[in-house]
């Protein structure tokens, strides 16, 4: 329009014209109020009515807007497997991407993400609790669902480790302990055998089965002890063999999880079978084993002597207290977060690591400043070697299911008389409650509530020693298979268990019904 035109126009139309122009020239004192819409999601991962995730796979959500990232927290990010199952997890936030992941694991920062359950129904959900960087909420719960299904790569790369990984170990048992030494010197198959050691029968080739079982090897020769670490068959070892000129030398040896952790079937003959991974070795001396080596003193060795089969003390080498606990199984973990018998980490991985780096020697840090009086820091070379491995390592673990009693090894009609009294009267369900029997999730029991205590020898309660000062619940699926019980194993046998109780607590209950109970937990 001309200036010349707009000279035609009514003065009232000129006049708004002219105001209309004034503000686009810019007025400092006004301003255009921001459009306030509520946020809204933008994608998922995975998709919604996706099938068939894989458990691993992050679960992410990303928004049309930057977002409060103070508010993006477990509490409004939440996913449920099966639906109205919540899964523990931690929410980070990508500003950048505008993109909110949900890890299940864990509370700590420390504690390792682990899978979703697998072969679930679950549902992810995102609640009006987010709000995005001018503290708008999103305007109605988003919820998104999928299925999962297990990620068997990554539990298999968690069984290589469980069973083959040292950790870079062998710098404690070669070149601290000389246990290569010893073992081609003096210790034959029979040897191996007699203290606890267990042969994996599905890693020997069909001519070593054949030998075995006609003699035609030797199973008294140190040379044949070389031979089946060489083909990973002894359960636990691994060893670095070199051959030259017909003669296998044992350079390198190290242990793994494995080695107290699983056993054997027996399938071939006692001590020779398929591996029963999970399995607490209560055949393992592994104080006796220690013992052997060439750089203790006899005091050590003394110590190490007086543990026996199927115990081992994870704290001597920190606070010098010969103090031994039972091995304890690996199996049936799924689901509980108090791991250790004093519920030390919130989960798998944190025992993993304090194992792998204080007493097996493998090469990481660990770090607790709840433990001794000035708190515990080890670090074992300059190559973190366990770290990167704890994520898949917990995952097989949880993987494994306690093992089902054998059929005919308890009495049915007795069992259920003793579920009633373990609901009932004999108080048991009171703390061993839940689909996995223990509040361990819940909370600890101190040791003035446990009938394990006081220790044998007099010795300081093993809870004294530990993180926590306190107890866990033990979770009770599998208990027939690894006597002898409670965390010092001063009970023989279930019978024996209850009947600690019975005393301890008062509970009146006869012999008839103290039998009954055992045969419930011998059920389960």
């Amino acid at each position: 329009m001309s200036m010349s035109s707009m000279k035609l126009l009514p003065a009232s139309i000129l006049a708004g014209i002219g105001a209309s122009l004034t503000g686009c020239q810019g007025d400092s004192n006004s301003h255009v109020a921001p459009v306030m819409t509520a946020p809204t999601v933008v994608s998922t991962v995975p998709a919604d009515l996706a099938a068939q995730v894989l458990n691993t796979t992050a679960i992410s959500v990303r928004f049309d807007r930057p977002m409060d990232s103070a508010t993006l927290t477990p509490s409004t990010f939440t996913i449920a497997c099966p639906s109205g199952t919540p899964i523990l997890g931690n929410v980070t936030y990508n500003s950048a991407a505008q993109t909110a992941s949900f890890s299940a694991g864990g509370p700590l920062a420390t504690d390792v993400p682990e899978p979703l359950p697998a072969d679930e129904n679950c549902t992810a959900t995102i609640t009006t609790g987010a709000k995005d960087t001018n503290g708008i909420a999103l305007a109605s719960d988003f919820a998104w669902s999928f299925t999962t299904t297990p990620d068997v790569a990554f539990l298999e790369q968690g069984k290589q480790i469980f069973r083959f990984d040292t950790f870079g170990d062998e710098t404690k048992w070669t070149d601290a302990l000389r246990m290569h030494e010893v073992i081609a010197a003096a210790v034959d198959p029979t040897t191996a055998l007699s203290v606890g050691l267990k042969v994996d029968v599905d890693a020997l080739p069909p001519s070593v089965v054949q030998g075995i079982a006609d003699g035609s090897i030797s199973l008294t020769s140190p040379d044949t002890t070389v031979v089946l670490i060489s083909l990973d068959a002894v359960v636990g070892i691994k060893g670095t063999v070199e051959s030259s000129n017909g003669t296998n030398t044992l350079t390198r040896v190290g242990i793994t999880c494995a080695l107290c952790h699983s056993t054997v079937d027996d399938s071939f003959a006692p001590g020779i079978g398929k591996r029963l991974d999970g399995w607490a070795n209560r055949d393992l001396n592994p104080g006796a084993i220690i013992a052997l080596s060439p750089a203790l003193d006899a005091a050590q060795k003394a110590v190490f002597n007086s543990w026996g089969p199927g115990k081992y003390d994870p704290r001597f080498n920190i606070d010098g207290i010969n103090g031994p606990q039972v091995i304890s199984p690996a199996y049936g973990l799924e689901g509980i977060h108090s791991i250790t018998a004093t519920g030390d980490g919130n989960d798998v991985a944190y025992w993993n690591r304090y194992v792998g780096v204080t007493q097996m020697g493998g090469h990481g840090t660990f770090s607790d400043p709840r433990i001794g009086a000035n708190g515990l820091t080890v670090t074992n070379g300059t190559d973190d070697q366990i770290s990167s491995k704890l994520p898949a390592l917990q995952a097989y673990q949880l993987s494994i299911d306690a093992p089902p009693p054998p059929i005919g090894s308890f009495d049915q009609a007795a069992a259920d008389r003793g579920k009633v009294l373990f609901d009932g009267s004999a108080r048991c369900a009171t703390c061993h409650s839940g689909p996995e029997f223990t509040d361990g999730n819940m909370r600890l029991h101190a040791p003035s509530e446990v009938v394990s205590e006081p220790e044998p020898g007099g010795i300081p309660s093993y809870a004294s020693r530990s993180a926590t000062r306190q107890y866990r619940t033990a979770p009770l699926k599998g208990l027939w298979q690894h006597p002898p019980y409670f965390h010092n194993g001063t009970a023989a046998t279930l019978e024996d268990v209850v009947e600690k109780y019975n005393t301890r607590d008062a509970l009146g209950l006869t012999q008839t019904e103290v039998a009954d109970l055992a045969e419930y937990l011998k059920s389960l």
